[in-house]
């Protein structure tokens, strides 16, 4: 699969079993690479070390809209960030014409959080058969510090390829905004791949852990 690295001007329980190596996806860009080492896994705990363990915060003043607006286009380049996304992580993909490349009317996305091959076609009653996932989700990173971010740092947090992925719509509203504590991908060949890169997007906007949340990925990582 190949890979297409866009956005230049962002910066870049029950449930814990093992998991099976990482079968990753790179920190840089989001995007689909091969298979990762030890090396990530190492790195990942070091990160993991040095984040802050506080207590969840009131959920009170959460807005999606204080995010920015859903799927600005922030690298300008014509293109909303879930149709980057989709262009990203689909195979196969099919443009509506007259767009650029730009607006995916269907491709075939390899789910990472399940392992199934799925058909997608834009539609009222089909889009949402693929949806983007925020690795780390809105509601639960302005529990863990975000609430006190400007502005324009949430806009880049919400539209940051690093913690975006096309997943399998059903699952992504089963996972809905817990964090590790509470819910991992049921494919567990991709569990310490989601963990290393749920770490990566909080070292890199300091979003704090709750003492669950770490335990849990530290048992994933253990398992690595």
């Amino acid at each position: 699969m190949r890979i297409r690295v866009f956005m230049a001007g962002l910066a870049t329980v029950t449930m814990l079993a093992g998991c099976g190596g990482l079968d990753a996806q790179s920190s840089s860009d989001g995007g689909k690479t091969s298979k990762a080492d030890s090396a990530s896994v190492s790195d990942a705990r070091k990160k993991l070390a040095k984040l802050e363990v506080k207590g969840r915060a009131p959920k009170t003043g959460f807005d999606r809209d204080k995010f920015g607006p859903a799927w600005s286009d922030v690298d300008r380049n014509g293109c909303d960030t879930r149709n980057d996304i989709l262009k990203r992580d689909l195979d196969n993909e099919r443009f509506k014409s007259g767009t650029h490349d730009c607006i995916v009317l269907s491709g075939t996305l390899r789910d990472p959080y399940s392992g199934k091959t799925i058909d997608f076609k834009r539609g009222q009653d089909t889009s949402m058969d693929v949806q983007i996932d925020h690795l780390i989700p809105l509601s639960d990173a302005w529990q863990k510090g975000a609430q006190k971010w400007s502005a324009a740092k949430r806009k880049e947090f919400a539209n940051d390829p690093l913690n975006l992925m096309a997943v399998d719509g059903p699952l992504n509203g089963q996972k809905s905004d817990s964090d590790a504590a509470t819910w991992l991908p049921p494919r567990k060949a991709y569990r310490c791949t989601y963990i290393a890169r749920q770490i990566d997007v909080k070292a890199k906007y300091e979003v704090w852990l709750t003492s669950a949340e770490k335990d849990a990925m530290e048992t994933i990582l253990d398992g690595c």
